[in-house]
């Protein structure tokens, strides 16, 4: 039954989010924690209602307002998507190469193409059954700091404290790091890739026209419902953990301004000294390796299927060669990227910031489209889908909207 939820929600703890969560609870301490419990049902509910458009439509999102909308829409939406995507994946590459680094003496720079290239090369010629396997037992190397979190041992009257009762502030930096955590958790390219990988599942059932794909039963709709929960339950578990073992150890301790990858890896000091160096490097390599192929993925189907081109990762190259293209020139702009030498995790926190900006005018989109009869037919959104997708628009646009107005104060 578990599928592209649980791939989703394990993407969701990429490298730009486990250091943006690093950064948070060194930064505040357990102040944010409360964010994790909040975001939750937000990011369910915008999860599932992408698949559900998957399902319903037999296409991705793309191709839905391909189909439905005008053309400066489609565009607009996509060209939103590229950015958001080029920028995060080349900050998730070069956390990867910085995690290498961490165990062995390679330049950075000197593994970001290698790194690139060895990603391209899985997308391009595994098969899409390959890939989700991959992805699945990647997941596992995020459970190490659930277990550092306990191992630090912290004031858990504290920690309940600030779980339950929000700490909200207005000044900038507070505001830009709630703007980050939203970007990192409600990200752009979970969007499309939920959408997408809901018709990829049904190609490998053998549904290959669209007439074949369209619609889904009460059970089907049940089901991804479930694999959606579970996925972003386990995404949001890590978020609160990273950011539970970043307070008890960096905040605890006064690092409360981490830029590179060799101090957030502190936040894994507790389970061993002599190996918390090599926890965190391979949990972000992980989850590096995990996440990419997720962000030029639903890039390559966003412009596919808005631009009515054969795309998927069941795929064959020859079949498909504009859609993996994308792939490839997606992975080289973000390649490239790390060629402005930023350190390793303040680049990561400012792609959450870049997310978090350009994720309310796609949930726009998202809602109407969700909303829309002649798009979803009875399928449309029922009132408590409607009230947390609305909810979640507003909250993410008044932060991002308050981390501008306080710009410099």
């Amino acid at each position: 039954m578990l599928g592209p939820g649980v791939i989703t929600g394990a993407s969701d703890d990429d490298p730009s989010g486990i250091g943006t969560y690093t950064t948070a609870g060194a930064a505040f301490g357990f102040a944010t924690l409360w964010t994790a419990i909040v975001t939750l049902p937000m990011m369910a509910a915008v999860q599932f209602i992408c698949a559900k458009i998957g399902m319903v439509c037999g296409m991705g999102l793309a191709g839905v307002l391909r189909e439905h909308y005008p053309r400066w829409l489609v565009y607009s939406a996509v060209s939103l998507l590229i950015i958001a995507n080029t920028v995060n994946a080349g900050t998730d590459i070069g956390a990867i190469a910085a995690a290498i680094n961490l165990m062995a003496p390679i330049p950075v720079l000197a593994m970001v193409v290698p790194v690139g290239a060895g990603i391209v090369v899985l997308q391009i010629f595994g098969s899409y059954a390959l890939i989700s396997k991959i992805f699945k037992w990647l997941t596992l190397t995020l459970f190490a700091y659930i277990v550092a979190a306990f191992m630090a041992k912290p004031h858990w009257r504290e920690v309940l404290k600030a779980t339950f009762i929000p700490t909200v502030r207005f000044d900038n930096q507070y505001l830009m790091t709630l703007v980050a955590i939203l970007g990192t958790t409600i990200s752009p390219y979970l969007f499309f890739w939920q959408a997408s990988q809901e018709v990829e599942e049904e190609l490998k059932m053998g549904r290959e026209t669209l007439a074949e794909r369209e619609g889904a039963t009460d059970q089907e709709i049940k089901i991804a419902g479930i694999d959606v929960n579970i996925g972003m339950f386990f995404a949001s578990a890590v978020f609160y953990f990273v950011i539970l073992a970043s307070a008890a150890t960096l905040h605890a301790t006064g690092k409360t301004n981490i830029q590179t990858a060799t101090e957030a890896a502190e936040a894994l000091r507790p389970l061993s000294s002599g190996v918390a160096t090599v926890l965190f490097a391979l949990g972000l390599i992980g989850c590096g390796i995990l996440a990419v192929p997720v962000l030029t993925g639903s890039s390559a189907y966003a412009i596919g299927e808005a631009c009515g081109w054969k795309c998927g990762l069941n795929e064959k190259l020859r079949n498909a060669p504009r859609f993996y293209a994308i792939i490839i020139g997606s992975t080289l702009a973000g390649v490239l990227i790390n060629f402005l030498r930023v350190p390793a995790v303040t680049g990561l926190f400012w792609t959450a910031v870049i997310n978090g900006v350009l994720a309310p005018p796609l949930l726009v989109v998202i809602m109407l489209v969700s909303n829309n009869k002649k798009v979803m037919g009875k399928r449309v959104n029922g009132r408590l889908t409607n009230f947390l997708g609305w909810t979640t628009t507003i909250v993410m646009s008044a932060a991002a909207l308050g981390m501008f107005l306080t710009w410099g104060k």
